[in-house]
């Protein structure tokens, strides 16, 4: 049996008896993501040629990992119990296009230190990615990854373009997805809610409006934004796409796609190529990589 469903299974159990007790399991697994992620065997050729460095972020070591040096760099932010080289098709197509290209394993992720990591480790990480190497050419955010990134570039980070891959809309989401994803008691729902705003983000009283894509879209200063999304997407759900699309209006092209869900979509040759055509109309024509 799944590990993870035999969990849920206890979870349930407990819920019964002990909503407060099943409600901080439920927690301690939202907040970790389940293994790692592991190197594909056509990306492992990308990894060897990487420039790898190491920031520390809430003292947790990062690994990053850098293709070209020029200016401008792509950024590419992953998701939950994801790794950088998630992005492998996507990092070989941008340098084939002459892009330099920059991303990270987050805290608990591929090879970085610690166990776990929050929502505002990553924009910690995407901002000093910026102080290193400057304004980026474009943004690219797959699933939790493109919550994060459209928060970092709310919060001052600077790009020329912005990509949401999947992308997670609201920090609501997470937690609904959560329950629904691993079958749990809906009573667990609102525990877990509370834990999230008491034990993780404990200074953050708006976190559910600050931690949201579509809020505040005037203050994302991009004029350029590609969403991509698979109607068949059943960890982020479609409508998470429609009301992306519906708050960014005219700024927003929108790739809509079918049959691929949450996992493939990331890697289609179809998609790779619609968002390195993207980044190539962020940096213009003629403009060195």
């Amino acid at each position: 049996m799944d590990p993870t469903v035999a969990v849920s299974a206890a979870l349930n159990v407990t819920a019964k008896v002990a909503p407060g007790l099943a409600g901080r399991g439920a927690f301690a697994l939202f907040r970790r993501p389940i293994g790692k992620a592991r190197v594909r065997p056509v990306d492992a050729p990308l990894v060897e040629r990487a420039d790898r460095g190491r920031l520390t972020v809430a003292g947790k070591g990062v690994e990053t990992y850098r293709w070209g040096d020029g200016p401008r760099p792509v950024l590419l932010v992953h998701g939950w119990g994801s790794r950088g080289m998630r992005f492998g098709a996507l990092i070989a197509e941008l340098q084939e296009r002459g892009h330099s290209v920059v991303t990270f394993d987050a805290p608990g992720h591929g090879e970085s230190g610690g166990t776990s990591t929050t929502i505002l480790e990553y924009v910690d990480i995407i901002r000093e990615l910026q102080l290193e190497h400057g304004v980026f050419g474009a943004a690219v955010g797959y699933s939790f990854g493109s919550l994060a990134t459209f928060l970092a570039v709310r919060e001052g980070v600077k790009t020329e373009a912005l990509v949401g891959i999947a992308g997670v809309s609201r920090f609501d989401h997470l937690v609904s997805g959560f329950i629904e994803e691993l079958r749990l008691d809906t009573r667990l729902e609102g525990y877990l809610r509370r834990h999230v705003e008491r034990d993780l983000f404990p200074e953050e009283p708006d976190l559910w409006r600050r931690f949201a894509v579509p809020r505040a879209p005037e203050e994302v200063a991009v004029e350029r934004i590609l969403l991509v999304h698979d109607e068949d997407d059943r960890r982020a759900r479609v409508h998470q796409f429609h009301e992306t699309a519906e708050a960014y209006g005219s700024r927003a092209d929108l790739l809509l796609t079918q049959g691929l869900g949450h996992h493939r979509v990331i890697t289609d040759p179809q998609v790779v190529t619609r968002v390195a055509d993207f980044v190539d109309g962020a940096r213009g024509p003629g403009a060195a990589g």
